[in-house]
């Protein structure tokens, strides 16, 4: 028989875990005195505190944690309980992986102020262009809100148009507007087109969904970004100080054009073209 202090030592938890586990009867000493109220365990429970444990840390709570070691929770029912918990787990995860990518290209974009050379910058006309494009709402323009609408929007856009025979005759255009104020997603919301260069006449596309439209000419401050669109930060941020300092000021969101797509995301090539006008 183990004290609860060597019953918590050997179980890697607190006297204060044991003692509230013990109050709800979740595991109970296999003995207490009754004179001094000492409780005292036996080797044979440590696989039930085992169970407990890694049980709690996958997320149940206490009660569903009961229910599965009393057996009233069956095979199947348990089966389910741990695929949703997985899948649970497995989002959070890929949220938090995200929301660091995120934080490393902003301090990356930190680190890099002043040391982007300027020059990168050039003024130019951007000739009209015919795109096939998908689009989608955005509920903001960060990274976490356009990343999940624009990636399935192209994954969804090339699969289609080869279904119907529309060949794409150069890169692929991404570009943004914000919702119009009237719409539900209104209020800082992005309409996000995902877009491929095609010479097919204007109009939809079948009945994929796909529409050609004509993007018009227009005056471009442009820098080329080289590396996955996560790490875009300092480059935009380069283009926004070389406007203001060379008297030009910004007239919509910049147009990412897509000029190299490798596998590997950190060999891309983006140019990106932000629509200016002389301040």
């Amino acid at each position: 028989m183990f004290t609860i202090g060597d019953f918590a030592r050997y179980g890697r938890v607190s006297r204060r875990m044991l003692r509230h586990y013990d109050a709800i009867g979740l595991l109970r000493p296999d003995r207490t005195d009754p004179a001094t109220g000492y409780r005292f365990y036996g080797a044979a429970q440590l696989a039930r505190l085992n169970r407990i444990i890694a049980l709690k840390d996958l997320g149940f709570t206490l009660q569903q944690v009961r229910d599965v070691l009393d057996e009233r929770v069956g095979p199947e029912e348990l089966r389910g309980m741990l695929r949703l918990r997985r899948a649970e787990l497995a989002e959070a995860v890929a949220a938090a992986t995200a929301r660091l990518a995120q934080v490393e290209a902003r301090l990356r974009s930190i680190e890099s102020e002043g040391h982007m050379p300027a020059d990168d910058v050039v003024i130019k006309t951007v000739p009209a262009v015919r795109v096939a494009e998908l689009t989608g709402i955005a509920a903001s323009y960060e990274p976490q809100d356009i990343g999940p609408v624009i990636g399935p929007l192209y994954e969804e856009l090339f699969p289609l148009l080869e279904g119907t025979g529309v060949r794409p005759t150069g890169p692929g255009i991404a570009w943004y507007e914000d919702a119009p104020n009237g719409s539900p997603e209104g209020g800082g919301a992005v309409v996000v087109h995902a877009g491929v260069t095609v010479s097919a006449p204007v109009g939809p596309v079948g009945g994929t969904g796909v529409r050609v439209v004509e993007l018009p000419p227009f005056e471009a401050a442009t820098i080329v970004h080289r590396g996955a669109m996560d790490d875009v930060l300092p480059a935009a941020q380069t283009l926004a100080r070389w406007l203001d300092a060379n008297g030009y000021r910004s007239t919509g969101y910049a147009r990412e054009v897509n000029l190299e797509c490798p596998a590997d995301r950190s060999q891309w090539v983006t140019e990106l073209q932000e629509p200016v006008a002389k301040a």
